[in-house]
């Protein structure tokens, strides 16, 4: 790295030079200003949804597509017991009481204004809106056609997310959805079962349009409200949409068996309370889209979790699209290569950002600097007073000031 000073002495006549300078010639230190250049660290500062979590992040996502998994199992198997709403308005009603546990334990300030608007916004549309049509559509579709459906949403939040939320459209991602997808529908023609109609269908897709909505709202929010803030207010307000169920949940949990009543209590805990959680953490430290993404591998879970909870055998057609959602979520999260930049290493230049040092030239140094006399013609330093220091690592300006002897 060049560090550059500039030391400008008052002009002195030919005689001075190659002696001590006398007590009144005093050194006049020039700032020299250097080219301007990008700030390496103002540039690549990360963001909230580009924020390093290391190991957390991944795992993270993990659990959320495992609980989430679990959500369609479970709600098939109390579809008898509890209506759409009813059953909708227990499972948020669990989730606001642990998740305002969780929210008295770190004390965060509440949203308010904008912010407060973005967190009803998706607490409207994904917890309530989302949660009363899914449990609808299992009523129509068995688990695994049903997570075919609503994991349309990716593709939705996708577009989108390049769209409004500048994050452009990177070629793995869109590889990525485009053999996810297909591999999802390959399950869901496939079949895992054959209860599904065309209403069924209707309200999966109605599920999944909720469900992008959703994510994309919580994105912007999550811009200025912690997570733990977010998903807690969210569900709080979600439940209060669901209140006139209120009455409809109490009497059928009156008449519900143990088991079902105990499947909304986990509803309300894991893939509620734990589970949305965890994903406004990753999805604020991630791109909307890259993240929605990693959904697409839901399906193929909730295939094997029928399989081994519910008694539904998979067909080997649902297994190999099962392989291609998985195939097609690692394909999605690999990053873009950088194009050629034809030149070396593309890295942004080093710059020493620490004070500059203030160093004391000798007199021998500044008559070592000075060209000597018998050289042809006055160099230009020497014309405009100006001296100038060489030291190892190139030419060191010096804010000096001489005294005599």
């Amino acid at each position: 790295m060049v560090k550059e000073y500039s030391l400008v002495l008052t002009r002195f006549s030919d005689q001075d030079r190659g002696v001590a300078l006398p007590d009144h010639v005093r050194s006049v230190p020039t700032v020299s200003t250097p080219p301007t250049l990008p700030d390496p660290t103002a540039v690549t500062a990360p963001t909230a949804s580009a924020a390093p979590a290391g190991w957390k992040l991944p795992v993270a996502v993990v659990v959320v597509l495992l609980l989430w998994a679990s959500a369609f199992i479970a709600i098939r198997a109390v579809g008898d017991s509890f209506d759409p709403g009813a059953l909708a308005f227990g499972r948020l009603f669990v989730g606001s009481i642990a998740l305002g546990l969780l929210a008295l334990r770190y004390r965060r300030p509440l949203p308010r204004g904008r912010s407060l608007a973005m967190v009803a916004v998706y607490g409207v549309l994904w917890f309530a809106g989302y949660t009363v049509l899914l449990n609808a559509a299992e009523r129509h579709l068995d688990a695994g056609t049903a997570a075919m459906l609503v994991n349309v949403a990716p593709i939705l939040v996708a577009v989108a997310a390049g769209l409004f939320l500048g994050e452009g459209f990177p070629r793995p991602l869109l590889i990525g959805i485009v053999i996810a997808f297909g591999g999802v529908a390959v399950i869901a023609f496939g079949g895992v079962g054959g209860h599904s109609d065309g209403f069924g269908v209707l309200l999966g897709l109605l599920t999944a349009l909720l469900y992008a909505a959703g994510v994309l709202s919580q994105k912007v929010a999550l811009r200025s409200v912690d997570a733990v803030s977010a998903t807690w207010l969210g569900c709080l307000i979600g439940t209060v949409v669901l209140l006139p169920f209120l009455p409809q949940t109490v009497h059928q949990a009156a008449a519900a068996p143990v088991g079902a009543i105990l499947a909304v209590v986990y509803l309300g805990i894991f893939p509620t309370a734990v589970a949305f959680t965890l994903w406004a953490y990753a999805l604020s430290r991630s791109n909307a889209g890259a993240l929605t993404s990693t959904t697409l591998a839901v399906p193929a879970i909730v295939v094997l979790m029928s399989w081994a909870l519910l008694g539904e055998v998979p067909t080997v057609v649902a297994m190999i699209g099962g392989g291609l959602a998985l195939f097609g979520v690692f394909v999605s999260r690999l990053r873009p290569r950088p194009g050629p930049t034809g030149v070396g290493d593309a890295r942004a230049p080093e710059i020493d950002s620490s004070p500059t040092p203030t160093t004391t030239a000798s007199p021998a140094e500044i008559r070592r600097a000075t060209p000597a006399p018998s050289e042809p013609g006055p160099s230009a330093a020497a014309e405009s007073g100006a001296v100038e220091v060489t030291g190892e690592q190139g030419i060191v300006g010096v804010p000096h000031r001489v005294s005599d002897g």
